[in-house]
């Protein structure tokens, strides 16, 4: 989502138009099927949408006859990059969707309304019909509906806000919203409901308060086709000392999408409902609890625009895995001391005492996130001595698995948006556990509505197969695993072999980097395979989880991690000599027995290319294919052998003429369920 609107500044059909799409390119990692924007025609709004990515839209604009020069004082435009979820991609179910053929009203939508097929029923009833097959176009259709059938005692028109709180009431589901209407121009209203929000503002004049004041109803009695009763104080605060300032607001799902315009944002929360009238925002709740706080803040931003720019690299993944050298640096920066071999996260400094009393650690996320817990259980276990849990998020909720107020539930998001993870923290939350936040975006659902947390700092991360995150959120739990163990006498030395390793990390990381050339060379012997089998114990079982997710997620090429453990169980019947089969054989614990799982699949005419220890000659020679990486304590060793497997994937995609930054059918933040 994106929306631009400009108040009391001068600005030109071409402008807008183009912030508009440079938006969507920005927010293109977000979902990429069809895209499509509205603006003001000389009439009435139009709107072009196309399938495809924003490229062909903003072919799809050129196509138009559009008087770009044409200057507005004040303007509102809405955009919409798109992730299917009801109906194919294609232009008609493309977003802006709209309420008939004029334009009257028109929303874009991130997230999914459960109970669209009753409200469409309902609707059809009334006469109105529809031409997509979204749950979106309901949504709008209802705007339309509430708008004819509702109006003050004068017989005026009520407000565009009322209108979209009514709406928004009558809804289920998560949902990110901006509206658009040609009776209510120079407004704007957006809602949000577990999909991420926020607002930048821009102005030549001072803004002259860091905090918005929500305004709550009184009274509202919603039922879908009756009147209602709105009883509101209508007293507001301006961001501005005076009236009519120049100002211009940007609405966005992502803060990528802003940065190039403001640092200044407003983070909008769950059911509230922000609009902006006559150039002033106010943002509005229909319901107060008593935690409800009584206002949002205007914070600042600290991402900078090179950031998410590729720079001098071929997509942004690739940049990404080459900037861990630097992003495993930023996520220790401030926490650790090298010199007197202590760790403090400040954001749970103040929780520790809790969680080292709790009955048991669990860690709930998805994906990659979830593989960053799978890599870290098994330290957690050693140096805490408490149960630890790892948990797939839409499989906890299933389960509804039991929690209990002494237990402590660790929440893993890179987006900190992520739908199924966020479920499971209001479940979590309504059964008292404390509940700890670990995200890489300032500002996210997860970052506020945990008890404390640890932000991972790794930096923007715009490639939908998250790599440089991955690293962080291990580093950032090994961290964290160090802080609890800080007390216990027999875990001193264990402590400080982790706290060298982790010294040592960034120099070896960059040493693995530098063996791009040869990796590249591996990915031209494999990309034209079928499929690819990766096997691990012990520490580097989640290596091999998260390397055959990367394969998957943009190579299209079926991969599958295997616990070498579980060899004899089943996956020794595909070895085979056409089989491609990679192996990660380190010197630790368990050594001896991926020695032996070696031997299994050398044994069957398998040919196993082998991630191993430089110097492991002995594990070189068994191997058809040998790559050497630096040797680190065994916890840690995980992070450097993650990095191959992150290189050759890219390697593969981009050898099959993949995009890999927007692999089909996947978009970076799951902010459905």
């Amino acid at each position: 989502i994106f929306a631009y609107l400009n108040y009391m500044v001068p600005r030109s059909r071409g402008y807008i138009i183009d912030a508009l799409i440079k938006a969507l390119k920005r927010l293109e990692y977000r979902g990429y099927d069809s895209a499509g924007i509205a603006y003001d025609g000389d009439d009435h709004p139009c709107i072009i949408r196309n399938k495809g990515k924003v490229g062909a839209l903003e072919q799809a604009v050129k196509a138009h006859d559009i008087d770009y020069d044409k200057e507005f004082d004040k303007h509102v435009g809405i955009a919409h990059t798109r992730w299917a979820t009801h109906g194919v991609p294609s232009e008609v179910n493309s977003h802006p969707q709209r309420s008939g053929t004029n334009n009257e009203f028109s929303v874009v939508h991130n997230g999914i309304c459960t109970n669209y097929k009753d409200i469409k029923q309902f609707l059809l009833n009334k006469g109105y019909t529809f031409e997509s097959d979204t749950d979106t176009e309901v949504i709008v259709m209802m705007v339309r509906y509430f708008y004819e059938t509702m109006k003050k005692d004068d017989g005026s028109d009520v407000d565009f806000r009322i209108i979209i709180e009514k709406v928004v009431h009558q809804l289920e589901g998560a949902f990110a919203l901006v509206f658009k209407s040609s009776h209510y121009p120079d407004e704007i209203v957006a809602a949000r409901r577990g999909s991420p929000l926020l607002i930048g503002v821009k102005s030549s004049s001072k803004i002259t308060t860091d905090q918005i004041p929500i305004l709550y109803d009184n009274q509202l009695t919603v039922n879908l086709g009756s009147g209602s009763t709105f009883r509101r104080n209508e007293s507001t605060m301006n961001l501005f000392a005076e009236i009519d300032a120049e100002v211009e607001y940007y609405f966005a799902s992502d803060a990528s999408a802003v940065i190039e315009y403001t640092n200044r944002v407003i983070f909008l929360e769950d059911d509230d409902v922000a609009a902006v009238s006559n150039g002033a925002l106010s943002i509005h709740r229909i319901h107060r609890s008593g935690s409800d706080p009584s206002h949002r803040d205007v914070a600042t931003l600290k991402l900078e625009l090179q950031q998410i720019m590729k720079g001098n690299f071929k997509a942004f993944m690739q940049k990404e895995i080459f900037e861990q050298p630097e992003s495993v640096v930023n996520t220790m920066r401030g926490r650790i001391d090298f010199e007197n071999e202590t760790v403090v996260l400040g954001g749970i400094k103040s929780h520790l005492h809790d969680i080292r009393r709790c009955r048991r650690l669990i860690f709930i996320a998805c994906g990659t996130s979830y593989h960053s817990t799978v890599a870290t259980r098994q330290l957690l276990e050693e140096l805490t001595e408490l149960p630890v849990m790892v948990e797939l998020a839409s499989d906890f909720l299933d389960r509804r698995t039991p929690i209990f107020r002494d237990d402590v539930c660790f929440f893993v998001s890179q987006s900190g948006e992520t739908a199924d993870t966020l479920m499971a923290l209001k479940y979590c939350k309504e059964r008292g556990a404390l509940n700890v936040g670990i995200t890489n975006t300032v500002g996210s659902s997860i970052s506020r509505d945990t008890h404390c947390g640890v932000h991972i700092n790794a930096g923007p991360e715009i490639g939908v197969a998250s790599t440089k995150a991955y690293t962080s959120q291990f580093v950032s739990i090994v961290l964290f695993a160090l802080m609890m163990a800080e007390d216990r006498i027999s875990m001193q030395g264990r402590r400080k072999e982790i706290i060298r390793g982790l010294q040592e990390l960034p120099a070896k990381i960059k040493e693995i980097l530098d063996m791009d050339a040869q990796i590249e060379e591996l990915a031209k012997e494999l990309y034209q395979q079928k499929s690819l089998l990766l096997m691990g114990r012990g520490y580097n079982y989640a290596t091999c989880l998260e390397g055959a997710l990367k394969v998957k997620e943009i190579t299209y090429m079926h991969s599958e991690g295997i616990l070498a453990g579980e060899l004899k169980h089943g996956p020794l019947a595909l070895v085979d000599k056409a089989m491609p089969v990679i192996m990660i054989v380190m010197r630790d614990k368990v050594y001896s027995k991926c020695q032996n799982a070696l031997q299994q699949v050398v044994a069957r005419h398998g040919r196993p290319v082998v991630i191993c220890c430089k110097g492991d000659s002995a594990t070189a020679k068994e191997a058809f294919k040998a790559i050497e990486i630096p040797e680190t304590i065994d916890c840690l060793q995980g992070i450097l052998s993650i990095v191959p497997l992150q290189l050759l994937a890219f390697h593969i995609a981009t050898l099959r003429g993949y995009d890999v930054d927007f692999p089909r059918n996947l978009a970076k933040s799951v902010t459905v369920e």
